[in-house]
């Protein structure tokens, strides 16, 4: 029966009394012919197996290999060795699934993180991505946790959808029209009357439209999702099919907004540091080892550990948008022409920007508030200044901005007269403005994208690393 199977990560806890056991798992190295290191994924650390000189015949030992399955039934008894306190004496033994070492490619060595990305469908084996992938499903756990504590309702918003959430017209769309025979209006337009939904339809960019129409019932929602951009972007920083954590709060304004989003980071965190600390280490060892081959100036000041925990334990610094491009034309880096970007009043701050005022000038997370309405979306609430939103953003160290939001705009002739001068047709977005035609609010949220979270938390540098298979320009494998 395969479910008498211990895990490896509980049976490392026992105490060794001559136990009978069965463990499985996958060989990471066999050596002298007699020790087996033995790992199936629920830790890091592997089960030492000792098999007996003699004792089982040479052509089964010859298929215990680098990347082979193994059923192991035996002895717990305590280990002389170091670094463990017990290992596995095997009674009997049975290969689940062969491995050619001639062309496993995971054999024991270090393979750089773009060799991995090529057999990503292999790399959740190494120790790095075994790591890494516990810590996200730690923060995701973490996330429903936090929000069903609160008493927030979670929505599944829609994939396929016909709205643009942030108007900026770089999606995925999705048709069944024929790409050789395409349907044509009598101008050349493409005749989506055909087409499966009988209109235009997109991957989602975002589910928060969605989301504000939940919250106008149920008070507190989220989503967590997956949501899509057409950028071709190739950086460390951007993913065509990325995860989204958007939670819309009726009755809250922009301090509510930012006082529950840093309570949100906060305790994600927490929960990955107390659930997940083994991996944590070994990631912060990796970061170390990594940050070593640069120069002594472009290394981090703290431990990925510390870093958390400053997070975790410091208020984040609160300062406006204009206050923000005060600092940066004050700045060092801006006098000696260090900024690669210009910097001016009404700019969207690029990413050297943003770190320079988290990781220089403040040293902790910043939140930046009511940014110029010019370069935010059409459903922020309009400032009494007429020129600015009451946006806010907040930016992390090593990544810039992790969580994106804002007050709602409520007040439905404000948002149609702003919809109208940005060119969004407001005929089509009958249901959105139906929210402020009946029972209008003042309401709240913000996205936070997952795998740059994941990102912050691993110490990983690209967020390719963070999510199971990249989606990216020119690249949908597996």
């Amino acid at each position: 029966m395969f479910n008498k199977r211990v895990k490896i990560k509980e049976l490392l806890t026992w105490q060794a009394q001559d136990q009978q056991v069965t463990v499985m798992g996958w060989v990471k190295t066999f050596r002298n012919n007699q020790f087996i290191a033995l790992n199936d994924g629920s830790t890091n650390t592997n089960l030492q197996v000792v098999v007996e000189l003699g004792k089982f015949d040479e052509n089964l030992l010859k298929r215990v290999s680098t990347g082979a399955s193994l059923k192991v039934e035996g002895t717990l008894v305590a280990s002389l060795g170091k670094g463990q306190s017990v290992e596995l004496k095997a009674n009997k033994l049975e290969v689940l699934g062969d491995a050619d070492p001639e062309k496993f490619p995971l054999q024991p060595k270090e393979h750089s993180l773009e060799f991995l990305r090529e057999i990503a469908h292999l790399r959740f084996r190494t120790n790095t991505f075994g790591s890494i992938f516990r810590v996200r499903h730690a923060l995701a756990f973490a996330i429903h946790k936090f929000f069903n504590e609160k008493g927030f309702v979670y929505m599944q918003t829609p994939v396929i959808t016909a709205s643009d959430a942030e108007g900026a017209g770089e999606m995925f769309k999705v048709t069944t029209l024929p790409f050789d025979k395409t349907p044509r209006n009598e101008d050349g337009t493409v005749n989506f009357k055909e087409d499966f939904f009988g209109k235009a339809t997109n991957l989602t960019v975002s589910g928060q439209l969605e989301g504000e129409l939940a919250a106008m019932a149920f008070a507190e929602i989220y989503t967590f999702g997956p949501t899509f951009r057409a950028e071709n972007s190739n950086t460390t920083r951007h993913l065509a099919e990325f995860w989204m954590i958007e939670p819309e709060m009726a009755f809250y304004d922009l301090e509510d907004n930012m006082n529950l989003a840093e309570e949100f980071i906060k305790y994600i965190i927490k929960y990955a540091m107390d659930n997940n600390r083994e991996d944590l280490e070994f990631l912060a060892q990796r970061l170390q080892k990594e940050e070593s081959k640069l120069p002594q100036d472009q290394r981090s000041s703290m431990s990925l550990i510390e870093k958390l925990s400053f997070v975790v334990n410091n208020q984040f610094e609160r300062i406006t948008y204009t206050e923000a491009i005060e600092i940066l034309l004050n700045s060092p880096a801006y006098k000696k022409k260090k900024f690669q970007y210009d910097v001016k009043w009404g700019i969207d701050m690029q990413s050297e920007h943003e770190r320079y005022l988290v990781e220089k000038h403040f040293k902790k997370p910043v939140i930046v508030t009511n940014y110029p309405a010019e370069i935010k979306a059409f459903y922020m609430r309009q400032n009494e200044d007429g020129k600015t939103v009451a946006a806010m953003d907040i930016l992390a160290p090593g990544i810039g901005e992790i969580v994106g939001g804002s007050q709602r705009e409520e007040r439905l002739e404000k948002l149609e007269a702003r919809m109208k001068s940005m060119h969004i047709p407001t005929e089509e977005m009958w249901w959105y403005l139906d929210t402020r035609r009946f029972g209008s609010v003042p309401h709240a949220g913000f996205g936070l994208g997952f795998e740059r979270m994941v990102l912050f938390v691993t110490g990983m540098t690209n967020i390719r690393d963070v999510i199971a298979f990249p989606r990216t320009p020119k690249n949908a494998e597996f």
